[in-house]
């Protein structure tokens, strides 16, 4: 029986360790089952998922895989870099160009675009995806361009970037993936037509750099000017603060020193106010001295005069020391008097020196420093009005001299300009332009005709012909008018040995022709000829 019974325990023992280790088993199982989904991964469960849909996915936590109906994969969340080496691209206006781009891409952790991932991408390797990635991008890329001129390419960047990511990422968000970032590289076109624009734009901006650099030079001598005046009025500014401070230093010393003669006449007064208190003391010690030395001697010569008298002997005692104790009290009343007179004395010198010195400021200092003051204020605002006229005079001046000059310059240049194109309209016939000049100065000379005869008081003018003939039968007009006309030759020989070209409205001179039969030649032709 006992045997049995031993049988019996190692049985259970054994069943009871069989079970413990399915169990063991069970739970380990049951622990492998449940996946925990890692920052960098997606855990995707799929099979027997629940709902219509094909799998479950996961970023971060856990989730238990049920064995047999479930099972599961990892999507990795690492970005992946895609070269685009675009080349060829048609443009809006027909010019192909190369756009060299790189972009980076991953899986995006949207619930929507997970479950996309995990449809299309689920166990595909890396290089797979990337050129899918890479497919996907070369089409919107080129569709992108073709909606661009080259100079929305070029100059819009931003325009350009915001149309490639809305469209990429449109179309890869459909397998899962999402735009992390674009980088473009260089775009450049077959014709040169971006490198021309480059280079005007180089020109532009080294156009407009030279203009700034000399409205910066120019604003550099304004500011200059300014400080340099600025500079005068502040060191101006800075020697009047100095002759301040001096004076004010001045005034310290000399506050300085008055304080110090009444620290001493203080101190002086305090030493013998010490002096006194000590003499007192010594005087009042000396007389207790004293008083006890003849208390002791009095008492001595009564004991040695008689026992009998001790009752007077007692009696002098006490007189004794009643006189002394009397003599100690008049001398520490005396001792406190004299103290006492003597703090009375140092309090009333005390503020007999606060009163002559609040007199002295009041009376002397402070009106000195008041009058001080408005000087230095007034000379002070007069050296600022002086410098602040001057200043504006030569300002206004400088102003004025540059207006005349800047009129007396466009004057000139638009007389200059004008009598060149005189001179290019006369190119055919060079003797107009004299004349036309005569002429413009005409008004000037009649003005300064009528200025010389402006003052004569002239009632009325009478022109009288008598009607007398001269011997050819002419009268006076026609006789001035034939001598006019017969002075013209010779004028114009005149004219003509001085180098002077007259204008045309005097008429011109032939040479070579015979003169009529019977004429004589004016006065003034003849007597050059006798002359000659």
């Amino acid at each position: 029986m006992p045997e049995g019974q031993a049988l019996s325990g190692l049985l259970w023992i054994g069943l009871f360790a069989a079970a413990g280790l399915i169990l063991l088993f069970f739970l380990i199982f049951i622990l492998k089952q449940y996946q925990r989904c890692p920052s960098n991964r997606i855990l995707v469960i799929y099979g027997q998922v629940g709902g219509q849909k094909a799998a479950k996915c996961l970023h971060g936590g856990g989730a238990f895989v049920i064995p047999l109906i479930q099972a599961h994969e990892f999507l990795s969340l690492e970005p992946l870099v895609i070269e685009i080496p675009l080349e060829g691209a048609l443009s809006l206006n027909n010019i192909r160009v190369n756009v060299p781009s790189t972009f980076t891409v991953g899986i995006s952790t949207d619930p929507v675009l997970m479950n996309n991932a995990a449809e299309r991408l689920l166990m595909l390797k890396e290089n797979t995806i990337r050129e899918q990635a890479q497919d996907i991008i070369l089409g919107q890329l080129r569709l992108v361009i073709a909606t661009l001129s080259i100079e929305e390419i070029n100059k819009d960047r931003e325009k350009f970037m915001t149309l490639v990511n809305e469209n990429v990422a449109e179309e890869i968000n459909k397998i899962g993936l999402e735009l992390i970032n674009v980088n473009i590289r260089d775009i450049t076109d077959e014709s040169g037509y971006i490198q021309a624009i480059g280079k005007r734009a180089a020109a532009e901006a080294i156009n407009r750099a030279k203009v700034e650099v000399a409205q910066q030079e120019r604003e550099g001598a304004i500011g200059e000017a300014e400080a340099f005046r600025q500079r005068e009025v502040r060191v101006a500014e800075e020697n009047a603060k100095a002759e301040e401070g001096r004076k004010q230093a001045d005034r310290g010393q000399r506050l300085a020193l008055a304080k110090f003669e009444a620290d001493a006449i203080t101190g002086e007064a305090e030493s013998q106010r010490n002096h006194e208190i000590a003499t007192a003391d010594r005087t009042a010690e000396t007389a207790i001295a004293r008083k006890n030395a003849e208390q002791s001697q009095r008492v001595q010569t009564a004991k040695a005069e008689s026992l009998a008298r001790q009752g007077e002997n007692t009696s002098s005692a006490e007189v004794a020391e009643s006189d002394a104790k009397l003599a100690e009290v008049r001398a520490e009343a005396q001792r406190r008097s004299d103290v006492a007179r003597a703090e009375a004395a140092r309090a009333i010198l005390e503020k007999e020196r606060e009163q002559e010195l609040a007199r002295l400021s009041k009376e002397i200092i402070a009106p000195e420093e008041i009058r001080k003051k408005q000087v230095e204020i007034a000379a002070e605002a007069s050296a600022e009005k002086q410098r602040r006229e001057a200043a504006g005079e030569a300002d206004a001046i400088l102003a004025r001299y540059n207006a005349e000059a800047e009129g007396v310059r466009k004057v000139l240049e638009a007389k200059a300009d004008g009598y060149r194109k005189l001179v290019e309209a006369c190119a055919e016939n060079p003797q107009i332009a004299p004349t036309l000049l005569l002429i413009e100065q005409l008004p000037e000379l009649i003005k300064e005709q009528v200025k010389a005869i402006a003052n004569l008081k002239i009632d009325k003018i009478t022109v009288w012909d008598g009607g007398r003939q001269s011997a050819g039968g002419k009268g006076s007009t026609s006789d001035f008018l034939s001598g006019l006309i017969g002075a013209l030759p010779p004028m114009h020989e005149l004219a003509s040995q001085a180098g002077i070209e007259l204008p045309g409205v005097l008429g011109q001179v032939k040479h070579g022709q015979p003169e009529p039969a019977g004429s004589s030649p004016p006065p003034a032709v003849a007597a050059r000829e006798s002359q000659s």
